[in-house]
């Protein structure tokens, strides 16, 4: 028993959350210089110090109480864990204390002396105190006594229960103390535990602390037991799978030893990425979490994220759900959200020659195609640019001064920067023009990575927004998953055939889905039915490619901004065939350079004798058919070579033999040397017959017959005949070549003005005579070539007036001319669509004059590459009496008056 008195300690402050009861023993690691300071103390006969508690981070930091504790040990373990605090230190509490004043400690590792007051042990509790006090000792030590899986430590319980039976009056404070340091307890009950210094006090809360301890063990029991009944199942499930996968991995190293593997069997003792699934497992559960803190703190996806996670820590591994919220996760987190996707480096913007090197990029993977790349190139200065003013508005942020934090202003934080929405571009034009290599290059250009999403014949809605997740087998849609293998949030995204995408049906509407995609102003927060997180696509470059604009629905063609790609040249023809078709078909067949050319003539008549179309595939077959014959030759000129260097070697050997053997080689032609260069002439015996030839030379002068513009449903241009031709009838007219409502009524109207202005054109004798019954009755016969292919359109309106001018009035139009445009009653031509595509056709066939609308001339001067332009003259009309003078020429027609030509204005 301790008497009340006061005296001088040095006092030691406990690392929170550790605190030393009296009776009760504590060990804890201390620094080299406290061991210092305690080994001096050692020396004393009374090696006694105060043990305080360190407060909690967030209560007041003032120290009251504590307890006096004598040193009990003080050593330097051999395996010593931690380098700063080498010594272990064992104290042992022997009586309360506090301090006569508040006191404030900030160092651990000093040794401060105090005065210390000790309290008084000599007041005895009352016996309802003591009764209640041992009732909730002995249901807690029973309470652990049945929970305790070891048979020693049940009975240590047991035998403490028995002493506390027992216990008297006097000793039942002390005996308090020692259960409350035995039992495990709360850090603040334990706390105000210590703080108790009346006796009647110390019993109480050691009593409350009990009845609490045993109610937590108890529902605790009662937790376990039904966790193990609903869970009994799984555990079991999981210990079979855990004990085979353990007997697999014996047998594996079994079968890997060499000592036991016999001719035939086992690896060798190689290792392989298969083996060990559970450190695999644990690997990427492990990083899994490490990408789930790495998202930003607060975003949706990682609410989504955590949350997702608690579920798969709660349900076992093997159920289903499990590998249902695991795959989640792993598309969740494999996601280029901000805080982990990557974007093009501001020193690379900032460089004054990034806008030069991605010109040039562009230009070494395509020749031409300048609309496109002036489009591109302003693009790119416009992310150049607003990359430079994110960086200085930055910059000036940050010099500006901070507020005073006296005034209650906080500094508001710089917004972060969203970029420049990436257009939407939708390249049109005919099959092998470079719409999807376009693409590529733009991505290699931008520096960004590239993806490509076919649409031919998707039909279901979800491949664009994904299944939702109560669906068996359910993912993302296409555009996640092209997110997540670009790995950044600014990828080009090439939508490619997006007219052939499938139309409403009960799967819904995959072109209604494109068109959240397909909005700037929506598109960033983009909702998959599988991740169920808004997913930004503002910064995505996306280039959608189409064939043709009739069959994409009019809201998704309002999204995009259509660029034209109508078609090549024959000079642009040229050049790619030399720069890229001719150097990658001479790779693709293992010859070089050196060993085959093909000269500036050839490939031109390659490109106008065997292949007709506005792309350059089959040009590319044509060049890639002379290449393989030539490899042919090649080939057997260098066994042949190989030969005769074998017989010459066999001739120097017979004396007789030798010129006989030079005069073989040479009639053989194996001694000539390696025609390397390909002129026209050689074509025709290594493509056969010009597909074409056939068709310009029977392109002749004829009356009743004019050439025509078109445009094929694949977006290329070209020339048709226009037929006409008189037989005997009624007066009527009869139109064949499989035609629609619309060119009919072109016809009809054609045949209608020719009729009112006959006398004018010299075709009648007087006015009011129908031309197809005087001097005889008639039939006008009009026929397009190509009956199988379906013809519709207004734009034929001048080509057929001119037919039947040129048949009623015998006068010829020139097999050089072609022409399109609409016509109107009252003699007006109003311009057609499609005009670039119809000139490059008109340049492939030779055409060398074009009679086209007056208002179309803005079209040519716009979207004819100027080459062009200067080997072609053109017409522009604003009347038929124009297009007529143009198409026969001045004066070929007798007109015996000037038409005068009123407008109605009524």
């Amino acid at each position: 028993m301790t008497v009340m008195g006061s005296s001088k300690l040095p006092v030691l402050l406990l690392p929170h959350p550790l605190i030393l009861l009296p009776t009760a023993r504590l060990t804890l690691p201390i620094s080299r210089s406290l061991a210092d300071a305690i080994l001096s103390l050692l020396d004393d006969s009374d090696a006694v110090l105060a043990a305080i508690p360190l407060p909690a981070p967030d209560s007041p930091s003032e120290i009251t109480y504590g307890t006096a504790a004598r040193i009990a040990r003080l050593v330097r373990p051999r395996n010593q864990s931690s380098p700063t605090q080498p010594y272990l230190l064992s104290l042992h509490g022997v009586e309360r204390i506090r301090f006569p004043s508040p006191i404030q400690i900030d160092q651990l590792d000093i040794l401060p002396v105090h005065n210390v007051v000790y309290s008084s042990s000599d007041g005895i509790p009352s016996r309802d105190t003591v009764e209640a006090f041992k009732h909730a000792a002995l249901v807690l030590l029973d309470r652990l006594a049945k929970d305790s899986l070891q048979p020693q430590r049940k009975d240590d319980w047991l035998r403490v229960a028995a002493i506390v039976e027992n216990i008297s009056e006097q000793r039942a404070a002390w005996m308090a103390d020692v259960l409350v340091a035995a039992v495990s307890s709360q850090y603040p009950d334990r706390l105000a535990f210590l703080a108790a210094t009346d006796v009647e006090d110390r019993l109480r809360r050691a009593t409350e602390l009990f009845v609490k301890q045993s109610s937590i063990q108890e529902v605790s029991k009662k937790i376990a037991s039904a966790v193990d009944e609903s869970f009994s199942r799984q555990q079991k499930e999981y210990f079979l799978r855990q004990q085979l996968a353990a007997i697999q991995r014996e047998l594996h190293s079994l079968q890997s030893s060499p000592a036991s593997v016999g001719p035939g069997f086992g690896t060798g003792g190689a290792t392989s990425e298969l083996d060990d699934d559970d450190q695999a497992d644990a690997d990427d559960l492990a990083d899994l979490r490490r990408k789930i803190e790495a998202l930003n703190v607060n975003s949706e996806e990682r609410k989504v994220g955590v949350r997702e996670w608690r579920r798969l820590k709660r349900i076992p591994q093997g159920s289903v759900e499990n590998g249902v919220i695991r795959s989640y996760l792993e598309w969740l987190t494999s996601m280029p959200w901000p805080s982990n996707s990557t974007t093009t480096p501001i020193d690379v913007l900032k460089d004054p020659s990034f806008l030069t090197r991605a010109r040039a990029q562009l230009d070494a993977d395509h020749y031409g195609l300048d609309q496109i790349k002036r489009r591109l190139m302003e693009y790119l200065a416009v992310v150049r640019l607003r990359a430079i003013a994110d960086t200085a508005q930055t910059q000036a942020q940050g010099d500006t001064p901070s507020t005073d934090a006296s005034l209650g202003v906080t500094p508001t934080p710089p917004k972060k920067s969203k970029g420049v929405k990436g257009p939407i571009l939708l390249f049109v034009g005919p099959p092998g023009t470079g719409k999807t290599s376009l693409g590529q290059s733009i991505a290699k250009a931008l520096g960004r990575p590239f993806q490509r999403i076919s649409l031919g014949g998707v039909r279901d809605e979800a491949e664009i927004r994904g299944h939702r997740r109560t669906y068996v087998a359910s993912g993302p849609g296409s555009i996640v998953q092209a997110l997540r293998k670009a790995g950044r949030n600014d990828p080009v995204i090439l939508l490619d055939e997006v007219d052939k995408v499938g139309h409403s049906n009960f799967h819904g509407d995959p072109a209604a889905a494109l068109l959240e995609v397909l909005d700037p102003e929506q598109n960033h927060s983009f909702n998959d039915h599988y991740i169920n997180v808004p997913v930004d696509l503002s910064q995505v470059l996306f280039i959608c490619t189409s064939n043709t604009l009739d069959t994409i629905s009019a809201p998704l063609l309002d999204r995009c901004e259509v660029v034209e790609l109508s078609g090549y040249t024959y000079d642009e023809k040229l050049h790619i065939a030399k720069r890229f078709l001719l150097p990658k078909q001479i790779n693709a067949n293992g010859l070089s350079d050196s060993q085959l050319t093909l000269t500036d003539d050839a490939l031109l008549h390659v490109a106008t004798m065997y292949t007709r179309e506005a792309g350059v595939r089959s040009l590319e077959r044509a060049i890639g058919a002379v290449v393989r014959f030539k490899a042919v030759e090649w080939a057997e000129w260098l066994d042949k070579e190989n030969d005769a260097a074998g017989g010459e070697g066999n001739a120097k050997r017979n004396e007789n033999g030798n010129e006989k053997q030079d005069g073989n080689t040479n009639e053989n032609g194996v001694g000539n040397e390696w025609r390397a260069t390909v002129e026209p002439h050689e074509l025709e015996k290594i493509l056969g017959i010009p597909r074409w030839d056939g068709e310009e030379r029977d392109r002749e002068e004829k009356r009743g017959v004019v050439y025509g513009l078109v445009v094929t449903g694949m977006g290329e241009g070209g020339i048709l005949p226009v037929e006409s031709t008189a037989l005997p009838g009624t007066g009527r007219l009869k139109l064949t070549g499989s035609l629609g409502d619309v060119i009919k009524e072109s016809g009809e109207i054609a045949l209608s003005w020719v009729k009112t202005h006959a006398f004018e054109l010299g075709i009648t004798a007087g006015r009011g005579v129908d031309p197809l019954k005087v001097p005889d009755v008639i039939d006008v016969h009009l026929h397009l070539p190509a009956g199988a292919q379906k013809k519709d359109g207004p734009s034929a309106g001048i080509a057929m007036i001119c037919a039947f001018v040129s048949l009623l009035s015998g006068a010829c139009v020139p097999k050089d001319i072609a022409m399109t445009g609409e016509i109107t009653l009252r003699g007006r031509v109003t311009p057609v669509g499609g005009i670039r595509m119809k000139v490059l056709g008109a340049h492939r066939a030779q055409i060398r004059k074009v009679i086209l609308p007056w208002a179309n001339r803005k079209d040519v001067e716009h979207d004819v590459a100027l080459e062009v332009r200067r080997e072609m003259q053109f017409f522009f009309v604003r009347t038929i009496d124009e297009a007529l003078e143009a198409a026969f020429g001045r004066g070929a027609l007798g007109w015996r008056k000037e038409t005068v030509l009123l407008e109605s204005r009524l």
